[in-house]
């Protein structure tokens, strides 16, 4: 039953995702807010889509430590809808994302629209460059940029490994660093397809200001977003 209806959740969840597409294609040369719009409403309707297909209840807490003007998100990533959890909640996000996915077709051409920010992991030193300047645009804008620190999508309760970028963005630009915990990888795994019935819950945690030495501020961050997950993992055994 479970894997029934994941699979008709990602039948009708390609089919919303295509419909938006096709529809806000004429926002591709419309100011940025409207796709940043178009974003929210497809974020939105996703968790719909969960709700009715897969008995998936999103609940956000920390919402005071949820900003609304430049920030960093450094967030946890356990599953693809860590990001579109995101969209729903904050007002204006970019996120840092692999540059593979700006040639996916529709949504490389959104997510450049919107001012994602696309990293190449191999490019060391010019990559982080690359990195600084561009949040450094985002953050001019007022915007959240959201970084996923470990990288990559993670198994519920293993050891994160940060990885040094947002060290560096943490060190140039002087704006408080908003970590966030979660547990959605119980509910929708990083490599499988069933998604179980449950809540999954995004936990904004109490920001880091910027000023800290980078091996405090590493650890810091860690530790707060690794108990803050496996406490919230606990919640759901």
């Amino acid at each position: 039953m479970i894997l029934a209806r994941s699979l008709v959740f990602a039948l009708l969840f390609y089919l919303w995702s295509l419909t938006l597409c096709v529809i806000f294609l004429p926002a591709l040369i419309l100011p940025r807010g409207v796709v940043v719009w178009a974003f929210k409403l497809w974020a939105r309707g996703t968790v719909w889509l969960l709700g009715v297909c897969c008995a998936i209840r999103v609940e956000v807490r920390g919402r005071e430590h949820a900003p609304s003007g430049r920030a960093l998100i450094a967030a946890k990533h356990q599953c693809m809808f860590d990001v579109f959890a995101q969209f729903s909640v904050l007002p204006a996000t970019a996120f840092v994302t692999k540059k593979e996915l700006r040639w996916v077709p529709w949504f490389g051409w959104y997510a450049q629209r919107v001012g994602n920010i696309f990293v190449d992991r191999e490019g060391h030193s010019a990559a982080l460059k690359k990195l600084i300047r561009e949040a450094r645009d985002r953050f001019a804008d007022g915007r959240q940029v959201v970084i996923f620190p470990e990288g990559t999508r993670t198994e519920p309760g293993a050891p994160g490994d940060y990885k040094p970028g947002i060290a560096a963005l943490y060190r140039e630009i002087e704006v408080p660093v908003h970590p966030v915990a979660t547990n959605s990888g119980v509910h929708w795994s990083a490599r499988g397809q069933a998604i179980r019935p449950g809540t999954i819950v995004f936990e904004f945690l109490e920001p880091i200001p910027p000023g800290l030495k980078r091996a405090e501020f590493m650890r810091l961050l860690s530790e707060r977003i690794e108990t803050a997950s496996d406490r919230l993992l606990a919640e759901g055994l």
